[in-house]
């Protein structure tokens, strides 16, 4: 069912600046992440079908390996062939991408509790304004001032 969560005390000035201080040291190592690539990279053993071959034999591994990147995109999963001379290359650019993941993660959600935070001052502001008397606006008056000067005075003359 339905579970009414404990409201958490309010954001002090000194935890909302601390958010902030981490939003910016989140962003500052956003702008360290190199070069980076989605994807995994996954090693291959294949048999070649001809059947004197060594990797024809019961148990054998194979030949191999061949190595290759696969991610999705659109829907559909790229497969791609990576050289043996650049898997070490890939394999950085793979925890590059889970590393600005992680830092992007993070940042999301600290930026998401500064904010909420932010709001919450507010309105903690704006009751407490309602509670002291009303609006920092002052109302509208409905009609002038008598004697003010103003406006005609309408009231037929004694």
């Amino acid at each position: 069912g339905n579970r009414c969560q404990k409201e958490a005390p309010m954001p002090s000035p000194a935890d909302q600046e601390q958010l902030r201080r981490r939003c910016d040291e989140l962003k500052a190592r956003l702008a360290e992440v190199g070069d980076f690539r989605p994807g995994s990279l996954v090693e291959r053993y294949r048999r070649c079908g001809k059947s004197e071959c060594h990797c024809a034999g019961k148990g054998a591994a194979g030949h191999g390996p061949s190595w290759s990147l696969t991610r999705e995109v659109g829907g559909k999963t790229v497969t791609r062939v990576v050289r043996p001379g650049a898997v070490e290359q890939t394999r950085r650019q793979l925890a590059e991408h889970k590393r600005f993941r992680g830092l992007t993660r993070e940042l999301v959600e600290t930026s998401e509790q500064l904010c909420d935070a932010l709001l919450e001052a507010t309105a903690a502001t704006s009751q407490e304004a309602a509670k002291k008397g009303g609006s920092k606006r002052p109302s509208r008056r409905r009609s002038a001032r008598r004697g003010s000067g103003s406006a005609p005075d309408c009231r037929p003359p004694s």
